[in-house]
């Protein structure tokens, strides 16, 4: 039999719960996501300690503050324009809009607010400056192979 607890290098396959600190659900993944413990992509707020060790069928819970997680709210990524100034395209919440810097550094912005002919655009993760309760099951533990090296997982859950 061989050993399917969460070690460095196995490849772990899981779902995943996020709630802000009042229970309101912020992301829910039923679909299984992947990934390598102690790769390149790291999961968030101490997310990969508190699984290590532990074994398919295994959930567990972790609280994650903004600073582990997706950092503080900014408020010097949050404008606010006349919305006449703001191309049709852009004029409802959720558009994404790609600004980009001096430097040529792009970032993407979506508008979170239109009220009173204004609009507002926030550069910050939608989770920034949040308390996050995270929530993964554990749905596989296996050694990696060389095609799982390749690959690489996406969503909320990492850095």
């Amino acid at each position: 039999m061989t050993d399917e607890t969460i070690q460095p290098g196995r490849l772990v396959t899981l779902t995943y719960t996020i709630r802000d600190d009042v229970g309101n659900t912020l992301e829910h993944n039923d679909l299984p996501v992947s990934y390598i413990h102690g790769g390149p992509q790291m999961l968030i707020g101490g997310m990969e300690e508190a699984i290590l060790g532990k074994r398919v069928g295994d959930e567990v819970e972790v609280t994650v503050t903004p600073e582990q997680g997706f950092g503080p709210h900014d408020p010097a990524l949050t404008f606010t324009d006349d919305l006449d100034n703001v191309p049709e395209q852009f004029r409802y919440v959720g558009a994404e809009v790609e600004m980009q810097n001096e430097q040529g550094d792009a970032r993407s912005f979506f508008v979170t607010r239109i009220a009173n002919g204004r609009l507002t655009v926030d550069g910050n993760h939608p989770m920034a400056g949040k308390t996050l309760q995270v929530r993964v099951r554990i749905l596989e533990v296996r050694d990696a192979t060389e095609a799982d090296r390749q690959g690489g997982p996406g969503g909320t859950l990492y850095h």
